[in-house]
């Protein structure tokens, strides 16, 4: 499993919106990792941001 899928099972399981920091507390990547999968789902627009700082899955 790469980082980009491990970062969208965090958010799925978090069921609320949560930040890089959270993403990186569940699933123990690295943040320079957690930051770059977010920024490919990012423009795929698989999550999105409903509140400042926080992303969920769309």
């Amino acid at each position: 499993m790469e980082a980009k899928d491990k970062v969208l099972e965090a958010f799925k399981k978090a069921g609320e919106p949560i930040n890089a920091g959270k993403v990186v507390e569940l699933t123990g990547l690295d943040r320079k990792e957690v930051d770059k999968a977010m920024n490919q789902l990012k423009k795929e627009e698989v999550i999105v941001s409903p509140v400042r700082c926080k992303w969920t899955v769309k």
